[in-house]
């Protein structure tokens, strides 16, 4: 991983979120506590589900042996369909203490979750050993997250897909396009999603991927940043992991080193 040139402390910086529309605000207001702006480039928007369906699949849920919620947005949308504090004690599996937080809030009194907040880090948890024979129900979006499904198949459990939420592609404007073209050095991109970083990529003109693959990234995990490595991406730091302050803060050593 390079270590960009060096940048003066009281450069004006800016953060690229490639949040879901309308989730930006975290990262923004972490980032802006380092002082940097935050440019929202959204893939796509969140929609959850609320007919009958899935609101019966969620309630089979109760019954499950463990219950794996893969983000905070699959814990919202599932508080929409059951009460969470219904679920059987000591069954639900978080990939990460923001998902985490949200089960707490809604009635989860014992959460499962990883310090390394990726799939590996839900993988590696005991509760997610020894699964053979029992019913794991994976609460989550279509897409994505296809590590854990395959692995608790292979750990003989039976697994049922819940997918409470669904991400509905936005393109990206050519308003949107020029604001990045004419964006001033340095920047930093966040990469929270391989997925939607490779929704994004394709909108890019050959001129502005140029940029971006020579501008630092910071990954919230070694599976996303051998991602973007294998995408062209040069400069890559990895964050402690995917909660704002952790990105915020990565994004702040790559450019001011000296300062972190």
């Amino acid at each position: 991983m390079n270590r960009p040139a060096y940048v003066p402390a009281d450069t004006v910086w800016h953060l690229i979120s490639m949040r879901p529309q309308g989730q930006h605000d975290t990262l923004r207001s972490a980032a802006a506590r380092l002082g940097a702006r935050t440019v929202a480039l959204s893939p796509w928007r969140l929609q959850m589900r609320t007919d009958e369906a899935s609101r019966a699949q969620m309630a089979s849920a109760r019954d499950c042996d463990r219950v794996v919620f893969t983000s905070p947005a699959a814990a919202e949308a599932a508080a929409r369909l059951l009460p969470l504090g219904e679920l059987r004690a000591g069954s639900v599996v978080a990939v990460g203490e923001g998902t985490a937080r949200v089960l707490r809030r809604h009635g989860v009194a014992k959460v499962h979750a990883p310090s390394r907040m990726d799939s590996e880090g839900l993988l590696a948890l005991p509760a997610m050993q020894q699964l053979r024979g029992l019913r794991v129900a994976l609460v989550t979006a279509p897409g994505g997250r296809g590590v854990i499904a395959a692995q608790i198949s292979a750990r003989g459990a039976t697994l049922q897909r819940i997918d409470v939420y669904e991400r509905l592609p936005l393109p990206v404007s050519k308003a949107t396009i020029a604001r990045l073209l004419a964006l001033p050095p340095p920047y930093v991109l966040a990469l929270s999603s391989g997925e939607a970083l490779q929704t994004v990529l394709p909108y890019l003109p050959p001129a502005l991927l140029e940029q971006w693959q020579q501008a630092p990234v910071v990954a919230a995990s070694e599976r996303l940043a051998e991602l973007a490595a294998e995408l062209g991406f040069s400069q890559l730091h990895l964050a402690a992991g995917p909660l704002p302050g952790q990105l915020a803060s990565a994004a702040h050593a790559a450019l001011f080193p000296a300062a972190g």
